[in-house]
């Protein structure tokens, strides 16, 4: 088993999880990288070898909605690394831009699927390893968002399922205590990835029907911050972190 701290990415073979994956390994931590696509994994792990020759990383390919895939990959995390110090809890999905009214009963299971489901079996197989490994203990950080908070007009699937992992990150911090794990909520607002370029530079629907351009921030200081809460004592607990982009319409969302 390595000496360095162990984590697990979900979603991370772009974005968001990506710029963690690429902050955990320049920290020095081992990291099993999770995504439905293979060579998206594979292009993460290229880059991060690029600066830090010697990142030690693991690419498994793997849907977080099918809870024997999630099974397989923590089990092939276990096998290569020994231990899981850290869950990201990252993958999902936007869902479609509609009112509750609109949203039409596939659109809303698979945003459910991905964004609920994905995150509480992949939560389920980290507690388990965690209290299970010697010593127990461990950290689970689950990507929320601002919508947890504040929604955005026309976003009732996406919001309803951040709101859902709020529960589920409180539950976490409270079924975990006994084995040592704790659990961080974390909502972003506005980090500069592709697909956030592309939605906040047309203009973004505002709370009065308005559509405005607004501003965002380097993902890279969302993955700055998380590799430091990762990398806290066992016995510092973060229940709940928000980090947007200076400006934005968040404090009243417009």
């Amino acid at each position: 088993m390595s000496e360095a701290r162990s984590a697990l990415v979900t979603g991370a073979g772009s974005g968001i999880g990506r710029a963690i994956t690429l902050a955990l390994l320049a920290a020095g931590f081992t990291v099993t990288l999770a995504g439905r696509r293979a060579d998206a994994l594979d292009e993460t792990i290229a880059l991060a070898t690029l600066s830090n020759p010697d990142a030690v990383a693991l690419a498994v390919p793997a849907d977080v909605t099918e809870s024997a895939q999630v099974d397989s990959l923590f089990a092939a995390h276990a096998a290569r690394f020994g231990r899981l110090d850290v869950l990201i809890n990252n993958a999902g999905v936007f869902g479609p831009s509609a009112n509750v009214g609109n949203l039409r009963l596939e659109e809303w299971e698979r945003t459910w699927a991905v964004n609920v489901t994905g995150a509480v079996l992949c939560a389920g197989a980290a507690l388990r390893q965690m209290r299970a490994q010697h010593p127990q203990g461990g950290r689970i950080i689950n990507n929320g968002s601002i919508s947890a908070q504040t929604p955005r007009p026309l976003s009732a699937a996406y919001t309803t399922t951040k709101h859902a992992i709020a529960g589920l990150t409180k539950s976490i911090e409270l079924d975990g205590r006994a084995h040592g794990i704790t659990a961080t909520q974390l909502d972003i607002g506005n980090a500069r990835t592709d697909l956030i370029d592309a939605i906040v530079g047309d203009g973004v629907l505002q709370a009065d029907g308005s559509r405005r351009p607004e501003p965002a921030f380097d993902v890279a200081h969302v993955a700055s911050l998380v590799a430091g809460v990762a990398s806290l004592p066992a016995d510092v607990s973060v229940p709940q972190l928000t980090v947007t982009a200076a400006g934005m319409p968040f404090i009243g969302r417009g």
